[in-house]
């Protein structure tokens, strides 16, 4: 089977022409592609192949996570399925339209010099923020209402509470946000001094999040400028995540601690983030980039059959 390993920023994914390729079980190919010592080693695996009937878009992507889940959307894979289809010649449309399981989403592509796609900017669609539909089940919070600043008891943490807590100046302040998948956006001064891999799973599978949740660190430094980790459910720590990055922007404007547009620094490199604000759509832009392309031997891709 052939495939294309390409990363947004270190977020990398192994990419998949499905209309060419058979398939019969994609969580189990995420699984096997993604393993670092047995298989590619990825954080996931996006299926790219025609868009769904009736839908009016220029290609289709399907995304899973390290450990076989589905994931509704992902900001730094959508940018290289546009490098993907456009180099690749399955699309020429500029914007692309990428059908997600968020929605059809706008893609604006940039070629470099070498004429291929570099860049992308995404229009990731508005935040969700009411708290049902993002979904979470948060004790004293009305389904309908966003949470914002929501102050966390004391216990949440559990056993993961500690020194690093006062070292990190982690504030017990919850806000969510919704970009098609879920996330859970903290504040703290000291990135370095939180334990992600302890309070990552944590948040992930914790009772008041029914479909597991995406949790960011965020340190503010200045109203334009931040720097954020993540844990991402299903992946763990994670170079870079562009959904994330965009709830990050979301949760700066609604707390009032960053504002509209902002450059995000995350381990692999940096995000351009804009949003207007209620009723507008978050804007992100970045790198698309292509690592290698070869054919998984069929001991590991065993897995026929044809996925749409």
């Amino acid at each position: 089977m052939k495939f294309v390993k390409m990363q947004g920023l270190g977020n990398d994914y192994i990419y998949v022409d499905a209309e060419n390729e058979s398939i019969s079980d994609p969580a189990a190919l995420a699984r096997r592609v993604s393993n670092r010592n047995f298989g590619i080693g990825s954080d996931g695996l996006i299926l790219v192949a025609q868009p769904s009937p009736g839908v009016s878009a220029d290609v289709r992507m399907r995304m899973f996570n390290a450990d076989g889940s589905e994931g509704e959307m992902c900001g730094n894979g959508v940018r290289c399925v546009a490098k993907f289809a456009i180099d690749r010649g399955m699309a020429t449309a500029k914007p692309l339209r990428v059908e997600t399981g968020r929605g059809v989403l706008d893609v604006d592509w940039r070629r470099g010099a070498d004429g291929r796609v570099a860049s992308a900017s995404v229009s990731m669609g508005e935040p969700i923020l009411a708290m049902s539909r993002i979904p979470a089940a948060v004790p004293g919070v009305d389904g309908g209402a966003p949470v914002v600043d929501f102050a966390l008891p004391a216990a949440f943490l559990g056993n993961c509470d500690g020194a690093w807590r006062h070292e990190s100046g982690l504030e017990l302040k919850l806000t969510l946000v919704s970009l098609g998948n879920p996330h859970a956006v903290l504040y703290a001064k000291d990135l370095d001094a939180i334990p992600l891999e302890r309070i990552g799973p944590l948040f992930e599978h914790h009772l008041w999040f029914p479909k597991r949740i995406n949790l960011h660190v965020v340190a503010v430094r200045s109203a334009r400028e931040v720097r954020m980790r993540t844990w991402e459910r299903g992946s763990g720590i994670t170079m870079a995540c562009g959904t994330g990055a965009s709830a990050v922007c979301v949760a700066g404007v609604l707390t009032g601690r960053s504002g509209p547009a902002i450059t995000a620094h995350l381990p692999g490199g940096d995000l351009e983030l804009e949003w207007p604000g209620a009723g507008k759509s978050v804007r992100m832009t970045g790198p698309a980039v292509e690592v290698f392309s070869g054919e998984i031997d069929e001991s590991v891709a065993a897995c026929a059959g044809k996925a749409r």
